[in-house]
């Protein structure tokens, strides 16, 4: 049977979001030294601007991700994670589309991320769904780690 997927948007409170984020968490320490993952501080005000979404297949979280003001035209992929278990299934692109058409509705003209050179799964998934190569931008720069990509929407 095929799992039932539902994303919805949440408050940056939301249980089930922490829950998804302490998941990728704990894969991104497997992989990089802990100063060198770029999370988001839950204490800083700024962290409302975000919108959050989880990603829930028959009924349970199983993603995550969330979009970031950059400025006027542009937005950031942050904490973007899907359960090791529904990788490969869609549910990642499904759940990086809707975060891109929330990302459109607000009037934004593209979206930039930044992932690790540790994740090859993750760059060729971002590649895979029209993402391009950057400049690391921001607080990436000089980043030892960091791998940045940008898909613009016009």
């Amino acid at each position: 049977m095929k799992a039932q997927l539902e994303f919805r948007v949440v408050e940056a409170s939301n249980p089930d979001l922490a829950s998804m984020i302490e998941q990728l968490d704990e894969d991104l320490v497997q992989r990089y030294p802990r100063e060198d993952i770029h999370g988001l501080d839950f204490s800083d005000p700024k962290v409302a601007q975000v919108t959050f979404a989880v990603a829930y297949a028959n009924g349970a979280p199983v993603g995550c991700g969330g979009i970031r003001p950059i400025d006027a035209e542009s937005t950031e992929l942050k904490r973007f994670f899907v359960q090791q278990a529904l990788r490969g299934t869609g549910t990642a692109a499904r759940l990086l589309a809707f975060l891109e058409e929330e990302a459109k509705k607000q009037g934004f003209a593209g979206i930039k991320l930044e992932t690790g050179n540790r994740q090859p799964e993750a760059i060729r998934f971002y590649e895979k769904n029209g993402y391009a190569l950057i400049e690391p931008y921001g607080e990436y720069v000089g980043g030892e780690y960091s791998v940045c990509f940008e898909k613009r929407f016009d």
